[in-house]
């Protein structure tokens, strides 16, 4: 009878161990982990005069991180602030108009320019009898018409810029000095946010990933100057497999495990493609080599705030089948 125990016993035992054997593990994705980087160009090519943050730093939104030379950029907006000054006293003597003093010495011109024309036609009046008697030469006689015409001109010259400064200036000459005034504005105005972005900060909290450049240096326009990780802790970056991907949405609760952790980190998918992508060769698991896979973001909680950039990552999915 005893035997007949142990036989059956050890029949189960072989059942729940093949079983087991060919059970197979969870479906999984593999990925990495990822901050936002956030990188810091060089506005200007101007040396770097301060650095106010080490490497791994962690820095609040705002808090300064190095200083580019802005000796360069406020003379740049001195001059343009001097631009802009002047086309407002230019727009401001328009729309005042002539001084009287002006008007005045245009009348004293005019009226001088009238003597002067009697005196040429009274003269030239007395020249035309004596021509056909013989006591003036022809010459003389076009001389003396020649400048009566001359002072007639003058006259009307004198005339013409009375007028002009009598009606003022034109809507014309106001409007393209409003224009003028208003690109060196705008001019000053470019230089003034280019001077604030040589003090470059923290656009985010994070932390200070690199500073390619060292103190004295003069990075070229573009050149980051400091990368940024931002966020309060890092995400992973999975793919997931083609035939998981119906069972994967946003706001799902995962468990992570990261490599070299023993516990895995809670987790929440913040973002799923709905373009799937070739799968990537550290990825490649088994049966889904040549499948796609689907970019996915999980973010995690602030456990996972001191995990570096990079760690490989595994997600299972208890709740899905192949």
């Amino acid at each position: 009878m005893n035997v007949v125990r142990m036989i059956r016993r050890m029949a189960v035992l072989f059942v729940v161990a093949g079983l087991a054997a060919c059970s197979k593990p969870p479906p999984q994705a593999l990925g990495t982990l990822e901050y936002d980087r956030i990188t810091l160009p060089a506005p200007a090519a101007e040396r770097i005069v301060a650095i106010d943050v080490r490497e791994g730093e962690q820095v609040g939104a705002g808090q300064p991180l190095l200083q580019l030379d802005p000796t360069h950029a406020r003379s740049e907006l001195a001059a343009a602030e001097a631009q802009a000054q002047q086309q407002r006293e230019v727009l401001a003597e328009l729309r005042t108009g002539p001084r009287s003093e002006e008007i005045d010495k245009a009348r004293a011109n005019l009226a001088a320019a009238l003597a002067q024309a009697r005196e040429a036609r009274a003269y030239y009046a007395r020249l035309a009898p004596l021509k056909g008697k013989g006591y003036v030469a022809a010459a003389d006689l076009d001389r003396a018409r020649a400048s009566a015409g001359d002072a007639g001109g003058q006259v009307a010259a004198a005339r013409a810029a009375l007028d002009q400064l009598l009606h003022g200036t034109r809507p014309e000459q106001i409007a393209q000095a409003q224009a003028a005034l208003a690109a060196a504005v705008a001019q000053a105005s470019a230089q003034q946010v280019l001077l604030g972005k040589l003090a470059i900060v923290a656009p985010r909290a994070g932390r200070i990933d690199s500073l390619p450049y060292r103190l004295g240096d003069q990075a070229p326009v573009g050149a980051p100057v400091a990368i940024l990780l931002a966020g309060d802790a890092p995400y992973a970056r999975i793919y997931v497999p083609e035939p998981l991907r119906a069972g994967v949405h946003l706001g799902d609760a995962i468990q992570v495990f990261v490599a070299g952790r023993d516990k895995p980190y809670a987790g929440k998918v913040r973002m799923i493609r709905s373009e799937p992508n070739f799968t990537p060769y550290y990825a490649l698991t088994g049966d889904d080599a040549a499948r796609l896979s689907y970019l996915a973001e999980v973010t995690l909680g602030t456990d996972a705030l001191e995990l570096p950039a990079g760690l490989p990552v595994r997600v299972e999915f208890r709740g899905s089948t192949r």
